[in-house]
């Protein structure tokens, strides 16, 4: 006999932050979402930073519960992600479904421009208040990403390998340490983070001078780490250091001393979304244990979720000692400088 899924109901359509009244539960996970109309749109577009190899076994799950959803999805780094999305806005052209950004005041910023629409999944009540959008219900944390230092232990010893922030503006890395590019919020959340510790843009303007090398990418970063081109990654995201150990690459990570710089990996459904349904289908699962598992186990993320347990090899966030960055008006303009400082820094410009 077949199961007939009875699709939520909502006091307006507009309102769909607050009143959801009965959402239903299917295939695993609890959803407000009209599925019936999901799988009528037929598609999915999601815009992400994230690495394409994740990115693919994310909506791959996702298909595999609805076939009849196919999904595709926009791949560049949130500096990068943003203008281009920014620039179809404004064209008229609103292509995103979902959106995922690392950088919050690139999220910020596009709230304030009234670019997310209002959706209060039935998941947000397993999620603390400080990983939720204020209203409620237009973003929320979809993993917490962090950053210390790689090294190959073949190329370093680990003695000589830096145990705090300060140790990095070392002559002994001059021509032989990366970084990401301002196009990363990993890195503007570690340029903020750390230059505040450590005597502010001084430290990076000193640290440019060992000519760091910028990549989009973590896997450059420590691709050049395996095969000896650099002797140090610097903003070594976590969640790389354990997909690439995970493999056997002969690489170690330093979570230093004086803390890790954590920040957000924010999803949300876009204003204008051409397929609203599917979106909602979408981040609903996503952000219930069943996504968040696929998360954790593909791209190595920590779920900001108490249920769901860290990726294979990682420290609970509980065992680490992270740095968080708190939103302030400045940030936006902040952000604005350093993409301009980073890229003369880092020899882009």
């Amino acid at each position: 006999m077949a199961t007939m899924v009875v699709s939520p109901s909502f006091a307006q359509e507009d309102a769909r932050a607050t009143t959801c009244s009965n959402p239903v539960e299917i295939k695993g996970f609890t959803t407000c979402a009209d599925v019936a109309r999901a799988e009528a749109e037929g598609a999915l577009v999601l815009y992400s930073p994230a690495p394409e190899p994740g990115t693919v076994k994310i909506l791959e799950e996702f298909n595999k519960l609805f076939p009849n959803i196919k999904t595709s999805y926009v791949r560049l780094q949130t500096g990068a992600l943003y203008a281009r999305l920014m620039a179809e806005r404004q064209a008229g052209s609103y292509l995103a479904d979902v959106l995922h950004m690392s950088d919050q005041t690139l999220v910020h910023d596009f709230q304030n421009k009234n670019g997310f629409a209002p959706y209060a999944s039935p998941q947000l009540s397993h999620y603390g208040a400080e990983y939720k959008s204020q209203p409620e219900g237009l973003w929320t944390w979809g993993a917490v990403i962090m950053a210390g230092f790689a090294y190959n232990p073949a190329f370093l010893k680990a003695e000589e390998a830096p145990k705090t922030w300060a140790e990095i503006d070392n002559p002994r890395w001059d021509g032989a340490v990366s970084v990401k590019s301002s196009n990363s919020g990993l890195q503007f959340l570690t340029w903020e983070l750390v230059g505040r510790a450590n005597g502010g843009d001084a430290f990076w303007k000193k640290f440019s001078e060992l000519k760091p090398k910028a990549f989009d990418s973590y896997v450059q970063q420590y691709d050049r780490i395996v095969n000896g081109d650099d002797k140090l990654a610097v903003t070594a995201q976590y969640s790389g250091y354990l997909l690439y150990h995970k493999k056997g690459a002969p690489m170690e990570f330093v979570a230093p001393s004086d803390g890790l710089p954590a920040g957000p990996e924010i999803w949300g459904v876009t204003k204008e979304a051409p397929h609203p349904e599917a979106a909602r289908l979408f981040l609903d699962w996503f952000l219930s244990p069943l996504g968040q598992k696929v998360q954790a186990e593909n791209i190595f993320l920590h779920s900001p979720r108490t249920d769901v347990d860290p990726p294979p090899g990682g420290a609970p966030i509980a065992e680490l000692k992270l740095m968080f960055l708190k939103e302030s008006p400045e940030l936006l303009s902040r952000r604005k400088e350093f993409v301009r400082m980073w890229s003369t820094m880092s020899g882009l410009r």
